[in-house]
């Protein structure tokens, strides 16, 4: 049982690679560095980007901030 693939979604698979790599490509000979260096760059971003939301979306919790605002009122 093997799925089969739709004809019509795989030229744009195709083109959507190509692009991605052609983006890839063109943002890592504007920035003058390799790409394996600019994807280990992108993962770290990522990571920062993710720990800073992280602690962000932790901080709004209803029950601290209930916490806070029953604080400042007394």
């Amino acid at each position: 049982m093997s799925r089969q693939r739709s004809l019509e979604t795989l030229p744009f698979t195709a083109a959507s690679q190509w692009l991605a790599g052609l983006a890839t490509s063109l943002l890592a000979r504007s920035l003058n560095m390799p790409e394996p260096l600019l994807y280990v760059t992108g993962s770290l971003v990522f990571a920062q980007v993710y720990a800073i939301e992280t602690r962000a979306a932790r901080s709004l919790r209803p029950a601290r901030l209930r916490r806070q605002l029953l604080a400042w009122f007394r």
